[in-house]
C-alpha cells in the first residue's frame, strides 16, 4: 500500500523513494460523467437524467442510477485492471453530484457515495487515481462531453462559474487530501478557451487555492483547445504534470488506414512531440491523459476485422512513442456498449436488448459525434447548407476550434445539440414501464461478469504497461527526433 504521495521532481513522477514511477492507466469515461456514444442516449446528460426523471419518476430514477453507479465499476474490474498491469485509473466526474445549480456553493455529500467506493476498491488493488472534473459549470468547452447544452463555453465568460469550480475543487481537495492512493486532480478535461489566455490565468488563481487545503497532491492540468496546445503558458507551476490529448485521424472512420509506414509512423511520432514541446521547454512530466482509436462494428463495417486490425497496429505504434519518450499515459475508454472500451456490454444483455433498435435510428440521424456513421439523408441536407454558409459567409470555416469545417460546425448545432434534445423523451419511454427487478437487469448489463473483453486492445495496453524497463534509466531520451529543429523541419516537410 502506498504511504507517501507521488509528486513531481523535475521531468518525472517519484515516489516516497525517489525512484521515478510511470502510470499507465485508462479512464472511466461515461460513469461519473456521463457520454452519448459510451451509454447509447442522445445528447447531453443533463437532458438525458431529466428525461428519465420524467418517465420513471423520482424513486425508480434514483434507484437505477444508484444500480448503475454501482454495477459500472466494482471489484471484479479493478482486479482485471491491475491483472493488465494498469496502474492508474483516471476518474471523471460531473460537478452536479457535488453542487446543484439551484443551490451553489452547498456540498452535496451523498455524491461522493461512489468515487468514494472506487477510489477504496483501486487502492486496495495497488491503483493510483486521477480526479478528473469534465464538467464545470458553465461548460468549458462546446461539447457533449462537458454536459454543455449549447455550443456556447460560458466558463470563460463569467468569473462565477470559475469562483464556483475553484470552491468545489477545495471541497474535493479537503476529502481526500490524506489519500496518497489519490494521484492528484485534473482539474479541467480539455477546455476550450477562444481568447486562450484565460486558461493559464484560471489556472494561476486555481493552483494556491488548492494548495491551501491540499499541499500534496499533483495537479494534472489540461492544454487548451481540447488539450492540445499551449499558448500563453510561459512557466511551470509547483508539482504540477502538463496533460495533452493525442488522438489521432488514423482510429477513425474518416481517417486514413493505418498501414505501418515508416512515414506514418514519423506522423504519429511527430504529432506528439508538438503537442509536448512545452513539457520539454519546461522540463516536466508528460502525460497523455486521451488517445485511442473507436472500433469498426459488426454488422455495420464489412472490412470490421481488417479496420480493427489496423487500428490496433497504429495504437500499437503509438504506445512505443509514448515508452520512448517515457510519458505516462491514460487511454479512453475502459467500458462501454462497443466504440472504444477494454470491456463493453453484451449484445445480448437486457440494457442493450432494450435501445438496440433505438441505436439504429440513432446513427441514422447523426445524434452524436463518436458514434456517427455515413447518412444520406442527413448529408443531403448539411453539406448543401455548409456550402452555402461558407459562399456567403466565408469566415465559417475560420471559426474556433481552428480547422473544424463548417459541416462539423453545423453537424454539432443541429443533429447533435437541437434534434437530440428533442428525442430525449423517446429514449427514455424505452424504461418507462420497466419494474425494478427489470431496471435493476438493465443496470446489471454493465457490471464486469456480464460484458466482453476487447482481447486484442487489452493485449496491446498489457504489451506495454510493464515499465520496470523504463524506470532504470532516469534520463528521457535527447536524440534527434527530440531535436525541436529536427521537428520542425519535419513538420515544413508534411511528415
Amino acid at each position: 500500500m502506498a504511504s507517501a504521495f507521488l509528486k513531481v521532481d523535475g521531468e518525472f513522477i517519484v515516489g516516497e523513494d525517489g525512484k521515478p514511477v510511470i502510470l499507465r492507466g485508462a479512464a472511466i469515461g461515461g460513469w461519473m460523467n456521463m457520454e452519448n456514444f459510451i451509454t447509447g442516449y442522445p445528447g447531453m446528460e443533463s437532458q438525458h437524467r431529466a428525461a428519465m426523471l420524467r418517465a420513471l419518476g423520482k424513486e425508480k430514477y434514483e434507484f437505477f442510477f444508484d444500480k448503475w453507479l454501482e454495477n459500472f465499476f466494482t471489484d471484479a474490474d479493478a482486479k482485471f485492471f491491475a491483472s493488465k498491469g494498469l496502474n492508474s485509473l483516471r476518474v471523471p466526474f460531473n460537478y452536479r453530484h457535488f453542487e446543484d445549480d439551484y443551490n451553489p456553493r452547498v456540498l452535496k455529500v451523498e455524491g461522493f457515495k461512489h468515487l468514494d467506493r472506487v477510489i477504496d476498491i483501486c487502492a486496495k488493488n495497488n491503483i493510483y487515481t486521477i480526479l478528473d472534473m469534465h464538467t464545470v459549470p458553465g461548460g468549458q468547452n462546446p461539447d457533449w462531453h462537458s454536459d454543455n447544452r449549447t455550443n456556447y463555453a460560458a466558463f470563460w465568460d463569467y468569473k462565477d462559474h470559475q469562483d464556483r469550480t475553484i470552491w468545489l475543487w477545495e471541497q474535493i481537495a479537503t476529502r481526500y487530501k490524506d489519500n496518497p492512493w489519490v494521484a492528484g486532480y485534473n482539474p479541467i478535461n480539455e477546455p476550450c478557451d477562444p481568447e486562450h489566455w484565460r486558461l493559464p490565468a484560471f489556472y494561476n488563481r486555481l493552483e494556491p487555492a488548492i494548495r491551501k487545503v491540499d499541499p500534496n497532491h499533483i495537479l494534472w492540468l489540461d492544454g487548451n483547445t481540447f488539450a492540445m496546445e499551449w499558448k500563453f503558458f510561459d512557466k511551470p507551476l509547483p508539482n504540477c504534470v502538463y496533460a495533452l490529448h493525442d488522438y489521432t485521424m488514423y482510429g477513425f472512420p474518416k481517417g486514413l488506414l493505418f498501414t505501418g509506414s515508416q512515414e506514418q509512423k514519423n506522423t504519429l511520432e511527430l504529432q506528439f512531440l508538438k503537442k509536448s514541446e512545452i513539457m520539454y521547454r519546461m522540463k516536466t512530466p508528460i502525460w497523455n491523459g486521451e488517445f485511442g482509436p473507436v472500433y469498426a462494428q459488426k454488422g455495420l463495417d464489412a472490412n470490421m476485422e481488417e479496420v480493427n486490425n489496423a487500428r490496433l497496429n497504429c495504437l500499437s505504434a503509438q504506445l512505443d512513442v509514448y515508452d520512448k519518450y517515457k510519458c505516462h499515459w491514460s487511454i479512453w475508454l475502459y467500458k462501454d456498449i462497443g466504440f472504444q472500451g477494454m470491456v463493453y456490454t453484451n449484445p445480448e444483455s437486457k440494457y442493450m436488448k432494450t435501445i438496440e433498435k433505438w441505436l439504429e435510428r440513432k446513427r441514422r440521424l447523426q445524434l452524436d459525434a463518436w458514434g456517427r456513421y455515413p447518412s444520406k439523408e442527413v448529408e443531403d441536407v448539411i453539406i448543401p447548407l455548409s456550402k452555402y454558409i461558407d459562399e456567403v459567409c466565408p469566415t465559417s470555416k475560420d471559426q474556433y476550434p481552428p480547422n473544424w469545417p463548417t459541416e462539423r460546425q453545423l453537424t454539432r448545432i443541429i443533429n447533435q445539440i437541437y434534434m437530440a434534445n428533442c428525442v430525449q423523451d423517446e429514449f427514455a419511454a424505452l424504461f418507462k414501464d420497466m419494474s425494478f427487478e427489470e431496471l435493476e437487469e438493465c443496470a446489471k448489463s454493465f457490471h464486469f461478469d456480464n460484458c466482453i473483453q476487447r482481447e486484442g486492445l487489452n493485449k496491446t495496453l498489457e504489451a506495454h504497461s510493464h515499465v520496470e524497463e523504463l524506470t532504470k534509466d532516469f534520463v528521457r531520451p535527447t536524440n534527434e527526433r527530440n531535436d525541436l529543429g529536427t521537428y520542425r523541419y519535419g513538420l515544413e516537410q508534411g511528415v
